[in-house]
C-alpha cells in the first residue's frame, strides 16, 4: 500500500523522478515481541527505476529527505555525479521514529514499542523488498546512525548489497564519550518536571538546551569549532544564536531516537559481512576518535574491506565531516564502478 505525500511536480525538483511516499508493513514485529498491525515507513525515492539500487540511510534525527542537501545530495546525484540520478535509482528510507515513519508523537507517546536499531534495518528490509520488490543492491551508504545500521545491514543481511559504506560509525557498541552524552540526552528530557513523563502538553525546555548541548559536545571539530569562534565573545555569540534558534523537534521522538542506540553492538558478528565495505570516518570525529583503535581490529576481520580516514582541518567539522559528500564522493564514486557484484 503506498500513499504519495508530494509528486516531483510539488516539491522543488533537483533530481530527476523524485517522489516521497509511504509505505505500511503489516503486523511489523519489533524486537521486543510487540507486533505493529500497521507501520508506516516514510521513504523518498529518486532517479531511474530501471537502474541499479543505492540506499542511503540518515543520521539521528535526520530524514531521508534531509540527504538532499546541498553538501551532500546536490554533490552526488547530478548529472555526471558519483550517483548519478539518471543511471541508478536511489532509495533514502525514514526510520523508524523520523520523518514520515511511525513514532511516539504518532499519537502513542512512550507507548510507543522500545525499538532499536536492528528493528530500523528489518523495516528498511521490508520496504526494499515487500514495498519496492527490489531483490538486490548495489550499494548501502548510511551516516552517523545510518552508518550504524549499514554495519548491520552487512550482518544482518550479508549478500543483499555489492557495496557497503558506513560512515561515522564504528562497529562496536555504545561507551565512552559516545553513551555517555546520549545518556545526558535522555536523563535530561526524563529528569525534567515538564516533561510529565511523556505527557506534556508543550514541549520540555530540556529538549532544545540538550540537544544544542550535545551537538557542541560532539560535532563541530576542534579545528573548526575554534575557527568559528576564536573569542569568548564569539564563542557566546554562536552558542546564544544555537539555543534561541527556532527548534522543531519532539521531546518523546528525541528520547527514544537517541535511546534507540543502547543495544548496538556488531562487533562479535563482522565475518557474516560478504560485500565491499569502505569504511569512512574524520581524525576529528568526536564520538568515534580513530585512536581507540577499534575501525582497524575491526576491518582485520572483513575481507575486501580498507578504510578512507578524511584527515582533520580547520575545514573538516568532526563528526559532522563526513556529511559533506566532497570529502569522500571521488574515491566512492570509483568504488561503485569497480566493487564486484554478488550477484
Amino acid at each position: 500500500m503506498f500513499f504519495y505525500l508530494q509528486s516531483s511536480a510539488a516539491l522543488t525538483e533537483t533530481f530527476p523522478n523524485q517522489k516521497t511516499a509511504i509505505w505500511v508493513a503489516k503486523n511489523f514485529r519489533f524486537h521486543t515481541a510487540e507486533v505493529a498491525a500497521e507501520l508506516n515507513i516514510g521513504y523518498t525515492t529518486l532517479g531511474n527505476p530501471k537502474g541499479e539500487v543505492i540506499v542511503i540511510l540518515h543520521g539521528t534525527t535526520g530524514t531521508g529527505l534531509g540527504m538532499l542537501n546541498n553538501a551532500f545530495g546536490a554533490e552526488l546525484f547530478g548529472p555526471g555525479q558519483p550517483f548519478d540520478a539518471e543511471k541508478y535509482f536511489i532509495v533514502l528510507p525514514d526510520s523508524i521514529g523520523t520523518g514520515k515513519s511511525s513514532k511516539p508523537s504518532d499519537g502513542l507517546r512512550t507507548k510507543f514499542p522500545k525499538y532499536n536499531y536492528d528493528d530500523m534495518v528489518s523495516a528498511q528490509f521490508r520496504l526494499l523488498t515487500e514495498g519496492l520488490n527490489i531483490k538486490h543492491v548495489r550499494m548501502v551508504l548510511g551516516n552517523s546512525m545510518g552508518g550504524m545500521q549499514t554495519w548491520l545491514w552487512g550482518i544482518q543481511y550479508p549478500g543483499f548489497s555489492d557495496i557497503l559504506v558506513p560512515m561515522a560509525a564504528m562497529p562496536s557498541e555504545m561507551s565512552g564519550r559516545n553513551w555517555m552524552m546520549r545518556r545526558l540526552i535522555i536523563d535530561s528530557i526524563r529528569n525534567d518536571p515538564e516533561w510529565m513523563n511523556g505527557n506534556y502538553t508543550q514541549q520540555p525546555r530540556s529538549l532544545q538546551f540538550a540537544s544544542v548541548f550535545y551537538a557542541i559536545g560532539t560535532n563541530g571539530g576542534h579545528q573548526g569549532l575554534q575557527l568559528m569562534a576564536p573569542t569568548r565573545e564569539k564563542a557566546d555569540a554562536l552558542l546564544n544564536q544555537r539555543l534561541s534558534a527556532t527548534f522543531i523537534g519532539d521531546a518523546n521522538d528525541t528520547l527514544y531516537q537517541w535511546d534507540a542506540s543502547r543495544d548496538y553492538n556488531p562487533l562479535n558478528h563482522l565475518e557474516k559481512i560478504k560485500a565491499t565495505l569502505l569504511a569512512i570516518n574524520s581524525a576529528d570525529d568526536e564520538r568515534n576518535p580513530p585512536e581507540l583503535n577499534v575501525m582497524g581490529k575491526a576491518l582485520a576481520r572483513i575481507p575486501n574491506a580498507r578504510l578512507l580516514l578524511i584527515p582533520a582541518s580547520d575545514q573538516t567539522s568532526g563528526h559532522g565531516t563526513t556529511g559533506q559528500a566532497k570529502w569522500w564522493k571521488n574515491e566512492v564514486g570509483t568504488l561503485i564502478q569497480t566493487a564486484p557484484r554478488l550477484k
